[in-house]
């Protein structure tokens, strides 16, 4: 066979595994993007403005006064403009409808950014073995994310002034997770196009618990967000002078009080956060003794970084931006923990 053969043949001309890496990487910080406008989404009331779901035709925006006047009108039907909006113009209205059209186009460009590179790699016969359904899961995971959001708006169309906190934060956590889900699997590419005969890292038990306890932590701050429970106290360590905060409604039982009361969820999560802190800095302390100093200390950075941003948002009253800023970072520490955690399953492997 000749060299010019040689450089033709089918298997050379193929995408290396480290291509179909950075193709993750790439989706993974779109999913980021997505998170941050969410959150200015949520911290705007933007999320109800548009009423209908529209996966084809809602692309585009109206692109006539008459267009917009008829998005209003629908928007006018709603409890959340009756009690709360009421006598909004046309031009306010614009302003939270661009929120939430951008959340819902950046949600359809991840869609595309999975699924079109996906079809493309199958065709080229590039996805290494074992890997095909799992990057089918993935991409089949944002079109259900696109059903839990809608799943979410509607909850308050018809009776309430906001949306349900828990569709909220299954929207959210369910974004987290596919997150986490293109770190881990970019880095088992990664480790395949180093070492062809690398195997997937497993999620080992102490992995395990650091997740459920992070996840705790993210389903506090989600219920945080669709409860607005960041607004019931502006002081640090103490909630209004109290370390317990008075105002908790214990009435209907201590389950509905921890689902649903924001002086208590809000109370949980500032708290919680200091378990989730020293989970993830044990994990640090850990893979830096075994050679991973970068992960190490870029879960160490981040970690102290959202514990600051945290307390800031809080004694800022919930200012947006800072808010905003507490959302996205804690996007980027999900990944960063799910980058610490595939090394230590890496090993384990």
């Amino acid at each position: 066979m000749t060299h010019a053969s040689t450089l033709s043949s089918p298997a050379l001309r193929r995408p290396r595994p480290v291509a179909l890496a950075r193709w993750l990487w790439a989706v993974a910080l779109l999913v980021i993007a997505v998170v941050a406008v969410g959150g200015i989404t949520r911290l705007t009331e933007s999320g109800l403005s548009i009423t209908e779901w529209k996966p084809v035709s809602g692309v585009l925006p109206p692109l006539s006064e008459a267009g917009w006047q008829a998005e209003f009108e629908k928007y006018k039907q709603i409890p959340e403009y009756k009690a709360i909006n009421l006598g909004m113009t046309l031009e306010g209205f614009k302003a939270i409808f661009f929120w939430e059209w951008l959340h819902r186009i950046l949600g359809r460009l991840v869609g595309m950014a999975l699924l079109v590179p996906f079809i493309w790699y199958a065709w080229r016969r590039a996805i290494p073995a074992g890997y095909g359904w799992r990057l089918l899961a993935l991409a089949a995971l944002v079109g259900l994310q696109g059903a839990i959001g809608w799943w979410m708006v509607a909850s308050g169309l018809e009776y309430r002034t906001d949306v349900s906190h828990f569709r909220l934060a299954t929207h959210l956590l369910t974004a987290l997770f596919l997150l986490a889900g293109l770190v881990w699997t970019a880095r088992d590419l990664g480790a395949l196009a180093r070492d062809p005969a690398a195997r997937p890292a497993r999620l080992t038990g102490p992995a395990i618990g650091i997740v459920a306890i992070l996840f705790v932590q993210l389903l506090l701050g989600a219920w945080v967000a669709g409860l607005n429970a960041g607004y019931v106290a502006s002081t640090w360590p103490l909630m209004n002078d109290h370390f317990v905060p008075e105002g908790i409604d214990w009435a209907g039982g201590a389950w509905l009080a921890l689902t649903n009361d924001p002086f208590l969820i809000h109370f949980l999560h500032r708290w919680w956060s200091w378990m989730a802190a020293l989970a993830l800095l044990l994990l640090a302390r850990h893979l830096a003794r075994r050679g991973a100093r970068r992960e190490a200390g870029l879960l160490v950075a981040v970690v102290a970084a959202q514990m600051l941003l945290g307390i800031w948002t809080v004694v800022s009253g919930v200012s947006m931006w800072v808010a905003v800023m507490h959302q996205v970072t804690g996007a980027i520490l999900v990944a960063i923990a799910a980058a610490a955690l595939h090394r230590l399953g890496h090993n384990a492997a």
